[in-house]
């Protein structure tokens, strides 16, 4: 291939493969996919064995399209997908994309449309010429997945111009071939938060997450050291997100307020729960009278560039890095990075966060690899005390305490996080209930759960079997349950405290902000009730403080004042719930990981406990591990 114009090279490929009947109008390429136009629609129709040829040839990913001038105009083909798709699929909605050429069909069942073998699918795109793509309508309404996705159809041309941007530097010539690897810490390492990775491969710079530190005392200790010499936004490749909790993708938007104009690669769920949670996190910011390190256009910019990736989907990243996401069992959407650079020069893991065992929302991480030497991996529960009760004691426990509570006629508060940890309580309580293992009472649902939930609700897919099976085939989302009830207004939360028995749960986990501090003021003081931690409670949080048996705390009132509140309530503190994997997992991931890796480098955790994790690795599998500080740097090859 010819160094010097590899993208001629590639033009020049694709069509020695293809017929001139094809009438091939343009060769573009749009992000990670090279995409072939055509004017003979027989082509469009029949494409499968020659995509296949063509991606061996050039090892590209290849997408076959109709040049504009052959599609059915849009009132048109509407008119056909609605007659050709099942009235039992539910269509919803028909958009089309005219400048990626697709149609967006969204509908309540997406199986009925795909039909067998994609079978329906090619029959809409033999008769209209517009590629379909099939999106699941939510079972409970997601106002975060409406509006990213109307705003992404909205602005098609500039997204257009930014995946023929990003196809453009993917391909280019790669001039240096110096074979060297090498990562620098930016951030994560020997904390927790403000994860960032930098990469550099023969003139390729990847950053794997980006985050910040809640709860810093000031910018500079809550952001990445993206201020370092090493770092130089403008020769910056891509950027990958592993999932959307703050700590990982919380600087992204920072990253456009200061010009990187690149892609941002991450999960389909990810990019709707990075919305939903980068917004809050400007609303909490401008509610305590913090300024945000960037506004709503560095978000919506952000959301332009990001480009969804399916698990085990292999995606060219730069000219000689090729991404592979993994599942990382964490959050919803989480997952694992694989790198491979070069030609087979070294291949990296990094885990994110990652939990190595299945709970009742998720499967366990992945652990099998193509090919791996580095292995980059977390370590927040890395020291020897980080032991967790096994999930079926945990979830046993939370019944337990709830039907405790219940009986003496008290009522349960849960504070939670949004994403994950409530909807891992929420599927025990709707089981629980289910099974008339607790009694049939209201579960009250307030703050961003219900939107959080709602986008979990969009992309079954990604859940555990045993759940996903249920939405699918047997009809069943816990998630509707009738025993959830979505609180609108704080309004109504008098009525509820004074009420029948029943299990609060509400944002935020620690006691910090969010509806779960008000419900705590209207609860503390009697000793029927029961507030039940679920998650770790930070230090120096109103949380951390009730946990350890306070017996008064000040509470910042309406007007500003403090309050004294009594805390005469039941405190219980549930281990178990976390979506990390506690240090029995993460020494049986290092035992099962395949391939063994050459190197182990660890991050996100206490000094304390990556530095025992590192030597515990060393010392029982004989694998060299580097407990880097920020700014250092490694060598790989």
């Amino acid at each position: 291939m010819n160094l010097q114009d590899p993208i001629a090279a590639i033009r020049d490929g694709i069509l020695s493969c293809i017929s001139k009947d094809a009438k091939v109008s343009k060769i573009e390429f749009e992000g990670p996919e090279i995409a072939i136009y055509v004017q003979n629609s027989s082509v469009i129709t029949d494409n499968g064995d020659l995509v296949r040829s063509i991606a061996r040839l050039i090892r590209k990913r290849i997408v076959l399209k109709s040049d504009p001038e052959i599609r059915k105009p849009e009132d048109e083909a509407k008119k056909i997908i609605s007659q050709l798709i099942p009235r039992d699929a539910g269509l919803i909605n028909v958009v089309f994309d005219k400048a990626l050429g697709e149609v967006i069909i969204e509908v309540k069942k997406p199986g009925l449309v795909v039909g067998k073998d994609g079978a329906l699918l090619r029959r809409i795109l033999a008769e209209t010429l517009w590629r379909p793509s099939v999106v699941r309508t939510p079972p409970v309404q997601s106002r975060i997945v409406t509006q990213v996705s109307s705003f992404i159809y909205r602005n098609s041309d500039y997204r257009y111009k930014v995946l023929k941007e990003v196809g453009r530097r993917i391909n280019r010539p790669q001039l240096l071939r110096t074979n060297r690897v090498r990562v620098i810490s930016l951030g994560g390492f020997l904390e927790v938060g403000r994860s960032a990775i930098m990469v550099e491969a023969d003139g390729s710079r990847i950053l794997l997450d980006c985050g910040v530190k809640l709860g810093s005392m000031n910018l500079s200790s809550e952001l990445p050291e993206l201020d370092t010499p090493e770092f130089n936004i403008n020769e910056l490749d891509a950027v990958v997100v592993t999932h959307a909790h703050l700590d990982h993708c919380g600087a992204v938007p920072f990253l456009f307020k200061y010009g990187y104009r690149g892609p941002v690669y991450c999960s389909k769920p990810t990019r709707m729960l990075m919305a939903l949670l980068l917004l809050d996190y400007m609303d909490v910011a401008a509610r305590e009278g913090r300024e945000a390190p960037y506004d709503l256009n560095d978000v919506k910019t952000m959301l332009l560039h990001t480009i969804p990736l399916n698990y085990g989907e292999v995606t060219d990243i730069a000219p000689n890095v090729k991404l592979t996401l993994h599942n990382a069992g964490h959050i919803l959407g989480s997952t694992m990075v694989h790198l491979h650079i070069g030609e087979g020069l070294h291949n990296i893991v990094y885990t994110g966060d990652f939990k190595f065992a299945k709970t009742k929302l998720l499967e366990a991480s992945s652990y099998v690899f193509p090919r791996l030497e580095t292995l980059i991996m977390e370590s927040t529960y890395g020291a020897p005390s980080d032991v967790m009760p096994s999930r079926e004691e945990t979830e046993q426990n939370l019944i337990n305490t709830v039907n405790t509570t219940l009986q003496r006629g008290g009522k349960v508060l849960i504070p939670v996080l949004s994403v994950g940890r409530a909807q891992e309580i929420m599927l025990v309580l709707a089981e629980a209930i289910d099974q008339k293992l607790i009694p049939s009472v209201p579960v009250y649902v307030e703050g961003m759960i219900q939107e959080a939930t709602a986008i979990h609700t969009a992309y079954p897919e990604d859940l555990c079997r045993e759940l996903k099976n249920k939405i699918f085939y047997e009809d069943q989302n816990p998630f509707l349950s009738e025993n959830f009830i979505t609180v609108k207004g704080r309004s109504a939360r008098p009525e509820i405290v004074e009420g029948e028995p029943c299990v609060i749960l509400a944002t935020s986990g620690m006691l910090n902000a969010g509806p779960a501090i008000e419900y705590f003021k209207l609860l503390a003081e009697n000793e029927k009730n029961c507030l039940i931690f679920v998650s770790y409670q930070v230090e120096n949080t109103l949380g951390r403080r009730v946990q350890r048996g306070v017996k008064e705390v000040s509470i910042p009132g309406p007007n500003g004042k403090e309050e004294l509140v009594k805390v005469n309530l039941e405190v219980k503190s549930i281990e178990g719930f976390s979506g990390h994997s506690d240090r029995r997992q993460l020494l049986r991931f290092i035992e099962r990981v395949t391939p063994k890796p050459k190197r182990v480098i660890i991050c996100h955790g206490e000094p304390s406990k990556s530095q025992n994790l590192a030597f515990t690795i060393n010392k029982y599998f004989r694998i060299p591990v580097a407990v880097p500080s920020t700014l250092e740097s490694i060598r790989l090859v």
